[in-house]
């Protein structure tokens, strides 16, 4: 098509074009995924276990590209590296047989047992029946048209989470000073304020058998 098609002259279409391909560029460029748990192992990952005693390979095992953790006894995976300005998506259930119970996914960690074995931190609540309640660790969130309840902020809707042995999908959007968190694609919860912006993420384990088959995190530009 001839840029004289629309009235256009050949000079004003190439001060033009050079603008277009500023708003495209983005699209050719878009942040990749990177996969934080690989399927295979834990590369990339530490660990923090309250009992000096117990390995960590009795709590966290990978098979067929299910990463699980047993619950017991208390503990954190952490990435070795921070991160900021993200997505994080996670795919988790609760063992098929068992009784489902406690997790989390701790945002923005730093200082290392900052509470009991818990680092300093934003908790975004796996608990069955409470996934997307935040809990505050050492650190602080203002949650809009909500009260918080001693260090916790409830989620805004009713629990959609599967049953135990079906997996759920937890997005969590980190940008700047703000949270936002869907469960099975349902808005959860969203913080405004929070007192950090950067730090490793962590998952729990609290007390029950939990399963995961992905973390992945895509930068935001």
């Amino acid at each position: 098509m001839w840029p004289g098609a629309f009235g256009i002259s050949g000079g004003m279409f190439r001060k033009i074009l050079p603008i277009g391909l500023c708003f495209i560029a983005p699209l050719l460029h878009a942040a990749e995924p990177v996969a934080l748990f690989n399927g295979k192992n834990l590369d990339g990952w530490t660990f923090d276990v309250i009992d000096p005693e117990v390995k960590p390979g009795d709590i966290w095992s990978v098979a067929d590209g299910i990463l699980v953790c047993k619950g017991r006894p208390p503990g954190v995976i952490r990435t070795a590296k921070d991160f900021e300005n993200y997505e994080l998506t996670i795919e988790w259930r609760w063992a098929p047989d068992k009784k489902p119970g406690n997790s989390g996914l701790l945002v923005h960690a730093s200082t290392p047992r900052d509470r009991f074995v818990w680092p300093k931190s934003i908790e975004v609540q796996l608990g069955s029946g409470d996934a997307g309640d935040f809990w505050m660790i050492g650190e602080t969130v203002t949650v809009p048209d909500a009260t918080a309840q001693g260090r916790r902020w409830l989620k805004r809707q009713d629990s959609v989470e599967k049953p135990p042995g079906e997996w759920n999908t937890m997005r969590v959007r980190c940008k700047g000073d703000t949270i936002t968190v869907w469960v099975n694609g349902v808005l959860m919860n969203e913080g405004t304020g929070l007192s950090t912006r950067k730090g490793a993420i962590c998952l729990q384990s609290e007390g029950a058998e939990i399963h995961f088959r992905k973390v992945e995190l895509t930068p935001i530009e």
